[in-house]
């Protein structure tokens, strides 16, 4: 829901606790060093009845390296009760926050509003300050009156909003945020314009100011008319997610922003699907679709990223595989019982019928990155076509054809196998609940523990479905039955990605 206004501005211009290795303290790094922070949507944790619901999140983020939480905040009647709760849990577990003003719900003529609530939750403990000043954000935003808010705060504050280069004052920021972490096509579609072009843009209009990099690994939304917020495009990812955690270690912006931690409607949550969430209506392609491997995939990265380290090889210090795939061809018609055939507000422009707008330019393959502690043999059965390759220590890549049926990963070194496992999620030729489902299954070898949205995450499950799917998590314990391999290609693996 944020995408459709902040991407359209732009594009119209143009953990904590034990330091790892060579990495100082979140008090030392708040004065200069790099910070790694994930936003956070406070509307869709309505739901939470005390600070100790938001200690799992907060526990499990500060384990990855994350620093801080960005809450992103409208101007509902629940938003300071859940503000409060998240700011004692932040200071409970040594996790910081800082607030991040959603402009699709504040207003610009609102600065000293904004002000005075940056100055509310000042002085709690869990806030975010760096130099000295009041951590504070946004969701778009350009044109706030950056004078009345930093006098209703009373405080100095660290500005750095979502502002868009050519719309927003940067004269008035300490730094910005770009969101548009996925390539487009310049109109908030999928195209050919890299995130690196974003990053540009932004450091010439910040100068020597702090940029705020964005990193995701996926953007898919299927809402139809069964909601006001109708929305329904993809954005290609592929290997999106390892590609620009290296291309962060060789920019090295001053602050990192995960997008998202919990926005499952926008299918780039990090966050367990058990963390406990209210339904906006996506649990309809969240369900059974887990995506903590790549919080897994990033711990390294970020380790490597606050070292100033080029490459991540040093920080792993286990060998794991972390794989992710849709469940479903990009060709599988669905239209006969899809939730967005009908008609439906479109004053956005983005919403379409069917399949989400920028399926085409998906690619119907698997995408394992390995991180390994030393050379190994990596290979991956897709229902019974195996695919193998050499891959050295460090961090490497591969993207191979996907096949229908069950999935399987091992990893072998000297003839041995030392990790196998097989994902719960086979590819099938049929359609999820009967939608059109592109949002991506993310695992990994040795596999974590079975993740399923809980109670309210369900809700809305049922909710324009046109098939007879019960809203249950329909993973089963234990994975399916392997087939046998009857063909073996070998492919090479990427290490250094290109990243634009």
């Amino acid at each position: 829901m944020r995408l459709a206004l902040a991407s359209l501005l732009f594009l119209a211009s143009s953990a904590l606790g034990a330091p790892a290795l060579n990495e100082t303290t979140l008090g030392a790094r708040q004065n200069s060093g790099r910070l790694v922070f994930a936003h956070f949507m406070v509307g869709v944790v309505s739901n939470r009845n005390s600070a100790s619901a938001y200690d799992a999140d907060m526990r499990l983020a500060k384990s990855a390296g994350i620093d801080a939480f960005a809450l992103n905040i409208g101007t509902d009647a629940y938003t300071d009760r859940q503000l409060s709760f998240a700011y004692d849990s932040a200071a409970s577990n040594g996790m910081k926050v800082f607030i991040s003003f959603d402009f699709n719900w504040w207003r610009t003529t609102q600065g000293a509003d904004v002000g005075r609530k940056i100055a509310q939750y000042a002085s709690r403990p869990g806030q975010l300050f760096y130099n000295g000043k009041v951590f504070a954000s946004t969701f778009a935003g350009d044109g706030v009156d950056v004078g009345a808010l930093r006098a209703a705060a009373g405080r100095p504050v660290y500005w750095a909003p979502n502002y868009h280069p050519g719309q927003g004052n940067f004269a008035a920021v300490d730094g910005a945020l770009n969101w548009m972490a996925w390539r487009n096509n310049g109109n908030n579609k999928a195209g050919g314009i890299s995130i690196e072009s974003g990053d540009r843009a932004y450091r010439s209009a910040l100068g020597s100011k702090a940029y705020i990099a964005p990193l995701s690994g996926h953007f898919f939304t299927h809402f139809g008319p069964e909601v006001s917020y109708s929305k329904n495009w993809v954005f290609p990812s592929d290997l999106l997610f390892y590609q620009r955690w290296y291309n962060i270690l060789a920019s090295q912006p001053a602050f990192v922003e995960l997008i998202t931690w919990n926005d499952y409607g926008e299918s780039h949550y990090i966050a367990p699907l058990s963390s406990q969430h209210t339904d906006d209506g996506s649990s309809r392609w969240v369900n059974d679709m887990p995506h903590t491997g790549w919080l897994e995939l990033s711990k390294p990265f970020i380790q490597a990223y606050k070292a100033g380290a080029s490459s991540p090889s040093r920080f792993i210090t286990a060998d794991q595989l972390v794989y992710w795939y849709r469940v479903a061809p990009k060709s599988l018609n669905c239209d006969a019982t899809d939730t967005t055939m009908q008609p439906a507000n479109n004053a956005s422009g983005n919403y379409f019928q069917g399949r989400p707008n920028g399926w085409d330019a998906l690619t119907d393959n698997i995408f394992v990155v390995a991180l390994l502690t030393a050379p190994a043999r990596v290979t991956v059965n897709s229902g019974g076509t195996a695919y193998a390759f050499d891959a050295p220590a460090g961090a490497s890549s591969v993207s191979v054809p996907f096949r229908l049926g069950a999935q399987s990963f091992a990893v072998s070194r000297d003839g041995y196998q030392t990790l196998a496992a097989t994902s719960l999620r086979e590819i099938q030729n049929t359609c999820p609940c009967g939608v059109y489902n592109f949002n991506f299954y993310v695992g990994t070898v040795p596999p974590g523990a079975r993740d399923v949205l809980q109670g309210d995450g369900l809700a809305s499950f049922t909710k324009g479905l046109r098939t007879g799917c019960a809203p249950v998590p329909s993973l089963a314990g234990s994975p399916p039955s392997v087939a046998k391999v009857t063909t073996t290609s070998w492919v090479a693996a990427t290490q250094t990605p290109s990243v634009e």
